[in-house]
């Protein structure tokens, strides 16, 4: 990118003033940045390294918030700082557009969706822009516009043909009232629908699912690749997938019955401990099964179960409830019949839909079987496992196998692979691997998403859209009741349609896609946006990713991430892209957190504006104490603050400055308004020194040639000078790589600043010149109109945003002397100045010589001298 020259500016800030007002400051070069296209993506010369920043792009909710800002200015500092390093930099933004929120917000203002998304956008546009961050608006996306989803539906098809998408039966959450699927954040805790209050169902239907599982391997190995991401991540993602490796046993049903219940367990070495058999309420054998004095209670057991989430089911902290079936199974190991139960702790999604139950040695069983008084059988002996049982817990830990036939005598890990090959000798065993994870279901009974480009016929089955159909465009004018299933189903023009292999009368899906469907491709989209022909070209991702930083919020650990990965090994597979992981390092940025107060008794949270006195807080409608805490900013909670208010009163620079500065980015944040405060006074201290310094040289013209090579011929002063500058660019650039670390890096700016303060008028031109330059540059990635303002002002060529990095002068670093520390057995008692090259006995002659020396040995010897050049002299007394 050419640097664009910088022009005059307007009148009114024609000279720095004795205050720093950021109002029309940052107004005015946000202005100039825009006009220039400054921050406009350039494609990477040859010799050029491409670095890609990217935030994870935000729904469009109308307002941004503290959270926002800070995701966005964190990437926005690191996307700043590898420009000036030299880097082509793609910094794009978008928007995550489809969802309910939308739909809602629709329906309750009797407005169309897409209408008030695009308002919306405009309108968190126009406030990102007051935040001064570097990106690149040519390369804006909506998810809900039809020139994106366009390529959504294509990569659909992608995945269709490759037969990674797939239709089938199941079970979802429906509202008996609204007549509608709700998503699983669409009930409460207690079951039910967020609109109506209605109790949810669990209700099977046909979906829409894409195959995930066919990658759970490649997912989880491929974990190891990603050392850029944070180790918690990986692991949330590892037990998401949940590999499982054991095997599957077959128990016969005994009796009349020719069936056989097939359970997935991880420990074959316990199958003579076996005591019953537990099937899924929802298990396809529950009816054949149960016997006629039993089917009252099974089927009013599976009526209470239906109420519950899988989550209500599996916590640990609700009892475990079950009852027979009347009928039982036969332990393949051992012959023994063992009764078959109901349970609500296993889900039919999970597994086999069956588990088999070890009462000594698994805690979950061990309390089934207490509770309804089945037998406890040991198989695993160590000393302290009959206490254990006998304390009211199971054995869970290795040890050695008893009563357990042919196999006694054999530790337990030893077993689980012996006990599995007899069983697959004879039939009833195979070793197997499961997983946790699920194939990803993508189908939404609702309006605002991206339709599904699939044609239902009756002849020829579900066809695929025609790609030069593309898009399968959303109708306007729906009635959206937000009752009775997909809006629209209920559209006969836009459901009815010729079948595109037979051209006889079929239909079109009426589900929508997730939305994840949208946010799990559009960082490639971002490489290549106005590509009219594909949704990206393979050689432009190339060039491009994976996303070298990506930012964002740790509750996208699992669902985002996880399908972002899995859409680009699919996409990889098919020939559309070359890159194995999208993004190379992950920053999880913590929660920003305001002070809040909550009422203990009434568990109502008070708005700071109805405390009186918040030094002694007190709930106005009781009375009472209330708590002071600190808690994530929402609305519910009353503690959010308005970054608009905050940018108008103090200005973008310093938000920015406070929200980098308060906590290590990955930590979480603690608002508080005289931090701010704080980092405004800091900037004001800056615009200070930097008009003295204006006025001690030539106005405009310190920085106007940018000289080569290092000051020489220095005073003392100037000598010091200069090793704060190079230790300030050395300690930042560090912090600005690897492990980022913008607090402590803005700890240096301010250690600089008063380093310079005073002594830096006093220096020549050169020190000055230098000083200056390497401020202004270190100070433009964290607060960017201000050093924008100060390098024009002084003289400086182009803007600072496209000014090389500056690099430390190692030769800068060196000292002549250095302050040696003097202990007395061990403590601290002064320090002397003494040359920086002094050998162990000249340190040691210089210390007893010391007035430190004197004063604490009395003039007495001492007993022993420890020297640790360059740092310290330890003196034991005799």
């Amino acid at each position: 990118m050419t640097a664009p020259q910088s022009s005059s500016m307007p009148e009114s800030s024609s000279r720095l003033s004795d205050r720093y007002d950021p109002s029309l400051l940052e107004e005015q070069w946000q202005h100039k940045w825009e006009q220039e296209a400054l921050y406009q993506t350039q494609e990477p010369r040859p010799e050029q390294k491409a670095f890609y920043a990217l935030s994870m792009f935000p729904y469009p909710s109308g307002s941004l918030h503290m959270g926002h800002v800070r995701n966005y200015v964190i990437t926005d500092v690191i996307a700043r700082a590898q420009r000036m390093r030299g880097d082509a930099v793609l910094h794009p933004m978008g928007w995550d557009a489809f969802g309910l929120p939308a739909e809602n917000a629709a329906i309750e203002r009797n407005v169309d969706p897409g209408v008030w998304t695009d308002r919306n956008i405009d309108q968190m546009r126009n406030q990102l822009g007051r935040l001064g961050l570097s990106i690149d608006w040519s390369r804006e996306q909506a998810t809900c516009h039809e020139d994106y989803y366009r390529w959504t539906q294509w990569l659909f098809l992608e995945l269709h043909s490759a037969g990674l998408a797939y239709q089938k039966e199941a079970t979802v959450n429906w509202d008996p009232i609204d007549q509608t699927v709700l998503a699983n954040e669409q009930v409460d805790s207690e079951g039910r629908s967020w609109r109506s209050g209605a109790l949810v169902e669990q209700k099977n239907l046909k979906q829409w699912f894409l195959k995930i599982t066919q990658y759970a391997d490649a997912l989880l190995e491929d974990l190891d690749q990603l050392q850029g991401w944070p180790e918690r991540v990986r692991t949330m993602q590892a037990n998401w997938i949940g590999r499982s490796i054991g095997a599957e046993i077959d128990f016969k049903v005994d009796g009349q019955h020719d069936d056989t219940i097939t359970v997935f367990t991880t420990r074959a070495d316990t199958l003579f401990g076996v005591s019953y058999v537990v099937l899924a309420p929802e298990h396809p054998l529950v009816d054949a099964l149960t016997t006629a004095d039993q089917k009252e209670s099974v089927e009013a057991f599976r009526d209470l179960v239906s109420d519950l989430s899988n989550d209500e089911r599996t916590a640990d902290d609700r009892p475990k409830r079950g009852v027979a079936t009347g009928a039982e199974a036969v332990n393949p190991a051992n012959g023994q019949k063992v009764p078959i139960w109901v349970a609500d702790y296993v889900l039919a999604g999970y597994g086999t839909g069956a588990v088999m139950g070890v009462p000594a040695h698994d805690e979950r069983d061990f309390r089934f079987a207490r509770t309804y008084e089945l037998p406890v059988q040991r198989v695993i002996q160590v000393v302290g496992a009959d206490e254990h049982l006998n304390d009211g817990e199971a054995w869970t830990g290795p040890g050695t196998l008893v009563n357990s036939g042919a196999f006694d005598g054999q530790s337990n890990e030893q077993a689980k692979q012996a006990i599995t090959e007899h069983g697959t000798t004879k039939g009833w065993a195979r070793a197997k691997r499961q997983y946790r994870l699920r194939d990803w279901l993508i189908s939404r009974q609702r309006y605002w998403g991206c339709p599904i480009p699939i044609i239902h016929c009756p002849d020829c089955g579900a066809q695929p859209v025609p790609a030069d159909q593309l898009p399968v465009s959303l109708p306007k004018d729906v009635n959206l009741a937000g009752k009775g299933g997909s809006p629209l189903a209920a559209l006969s023009d836009w459901v009815n349609v010729p079948c595109p292999i037979c051209g006889k009368p079929a239909r079109r899906e009426t589900d929508t896609m997730d939305t994840f469907m949208c946010s799990s491709w559009y960082f490639l989209r971002f490489a290549d946006p106005h590509n009219c022909d594909r949704p990206f070209g393979k050689d432009v991702v190339k060039r491009w990713l994976p996303v070298q930083q990506y930012v964002g919020g740790i509750e996208h650990a699992i669902l985002h991430l996880l399908y972002s990965r899995f859409f680009t090994k699919a996409l990889r597979d098919r020939g559309l892209i070359s890159i194995n992981e999208p993004f190379e390092r992950l920053l999880t940025q913590g929660m920003v957190q305001g002070v809040t107060y909550l009422n203990p008794r009434t568990g109502r949270y008070v708005a700071p504006a109805q405390v009186a006195d918040q030094g002694a807080p007190t709930d106005p409608d009781d009375g009472g104490e209330l708590e002071v805490l600190f808690e994530k900013m929402s609305k519910s909670k009353h503690n959010g603050v308005d970054p608009a208010l905050v940018i108008d009163r103090y200005g973008a620079d310093t938000a920015r400055m406070f929200i980098l500065f308060k906590a290590p980015p990955e930590k979480d944040l603690e608002w508080d308004d005289a931090d701010v405060e704080g980092q405004f006074r800091f900037l004001q201290r800056l615009w200070r020194l930097v008009e003295s310094v204006s006025k001690v040289t030539a106005p405009d013209q310190l920085l106007s040639n940018d000289t080569s090579g290092n000051p020489t011929d220095l005073s003392e002063s100037e000598t010091e000078i200069r090793r704060a500058v190079h230790l300030a660019i050395q300690a930042v650039g560090e912090d600005l790589s690897g492990e980022y670390q913008f607090n402590t890096a803005i700890s240096e700016l301010m250690k600089l600043s008063n380093s310079l303060s005073g002594a830096v008028l006093e220096a020549s031109r050169p020190v000055q010149e230098e000083a200056m330059r390497a401020l202004i540059r270190l100070l433009a990635p964290f607060a960017p109109h201000l050093a924008e303002e100060f390098w024009f002002r002084l003289g400086g060529q182009g803007s600072v945003h496209l000014q090389p990095w500056p690099l430390h002068d190692p030769e800068a670093l060196v000292q002549d002397t250095v302050d040696l520390v003097i202990q007395i057995k061990g403590k601290v008692r002064g320090t002397i100045q003494v040359p920086a090259e002094c050998d162990k006995d000249t340190l040691e002659a210089l210390a007893l010589a010391s007035h430190v020396a004197k004063r604490w040995l009395d003039g007495k010897p001492p007993r022993r001298v420890i020297v640790v050049p360059g740092k310290l002299v330890n003196l034991v007394p005799s």
